[in-house]
């Protein structure tokens, strides 16, 4: 059985209702320079699920996961307890360095994390360079690479403006409200249930053949992704929505025109349409305005998509 040897986990080709979020996931993978997802959402949405799927089929394993209580030394690195015990001094590599070898760190309530411990994590993203320089340890400018993701739930508070402007997509999760979909995802789970019981599954068999193949167009995908280039027209739709929708700063039409090009090169296309825009703006910008950065809380509404589509209906 596909699963055969490992923990049973959901097949990333059989989660359902989270289209949006999966898109994030693929397009922080093709672009690194994004700079990672937040995921913001009620519990039992899927948020952990998704991200686990999604790790497995990229990477054939879990994500490192950085745990609430995670300390500096646990984070960056330290020294191996058991050989200063011993006399000896050997640095013991932090969570970060073993990210760089999985691929995905995950972050699961990441607004409960000390606020220094995440801007530290934020920063080796944004720069690609760890350097460590604590208890005479002297490590400088180690290269790191990997997708970040974090999740939390906005009913126990949010980032600060300063943290939430670091990650380059917010992805707003709800419960499904059509009940065809909800009835679709519990019959998913309860048949995700019976199958992993079994010595031999060919419906996860199945699942784990269609993640091989999308696995193969997503790292496609991302060695297209430095040929695909960003027309003036793009580029000024982009400055645009940013204007129109007073983001702060300027990494917010940055961020969207590097989603854009990587939404083109996952669906195979050299140059981003103004509908691969469309989809990615409310990702990077939600989460950069005003009212973000004076606490006032982060929404898309439909007032926010009508502005959306005026201001591309005017661009064209």
């Amino acid at each position: 059985m596909a699963e055969a040897g490992t923990v049973p986990l959901l097949p990333y080709s059989y989660v359902l209702g989270q289209d949006t979020l999966r898109r994030a996931l693929e397009i922080a993978y093709v672009a690194p320079s994004v700079g990672g997802v937040l995921v913001s959402g009620e519990r039992g949405t899927a948020k952990s699920t998704t991200v686990r799927a999604f790790a497995r089929m990229m990477y054939g394993e879990l994500p490192v996961t950085l745990p609430i209580n995670a300390t500096d030394d646990r984070v960056v690195g330290g020294w191996r307890i058991d050989a200063l015990m011993a006399g000896r001094t050997e640095p013991q590599p932090g969570l970060l360095e073993h990210a760089n070898e999985q691929g995905v760190l995950y972050i699961d309530e990441v607004n409960l994390l000390d606020d220094h411990i995440v801007n530290l994590i934020l920063d080796v993203v944004s720069t690609g360079l760890l350097a460590v320089q604590r208890e005479g340890l002297d490590r400088s400018d180690i290269p790191l690479s990997f997708t970040l993701v974090g999740t939390m739930n906005p009913e126990e508070g949010t980032l600060r403006p300063q943290l939430l402007d670091r990650f380059g997509l917010l992805v707003p999760v709800t419960a499904e409200s059509d009940p065809r979909v909800r009835r679709e995802i519990l019959r998913t789970v309860l048949r995700f249930d019976e199958e992993r019981a079994r010595p031999t599954s060919e419906w996860l068999d199945r699942g784990a053949a269609l993640d091989g193949e999308r696995r193969d167009r997503i790292r496609d995908a991302r060695d297209a992704f430095a040929d695909v280039r960003l027309g003036d027209d793009a580029a000024t739709l982009c400055a645009r929505i940013a204007a129109e929708f007073q983001v702060a700063g300027h990494r917010g039409e940055i961020v969207m025109a590097q989603a854009a090009r990587a939404t083109a090169a996952l669906e195979r296309r050299t140059e981003p349409t103004p509908e691969d825009v469309r989809a990615v703006a409310p990702l990077a910008i939600m989460h950069r305005r005003r009212e973000a950065v004076y606490g006032e809380g982060i929404a898309w509404t439909d007032e926010d998509a009508a502005t959306l589509d005026k201001v591309l209906a005017e661009d064209r």
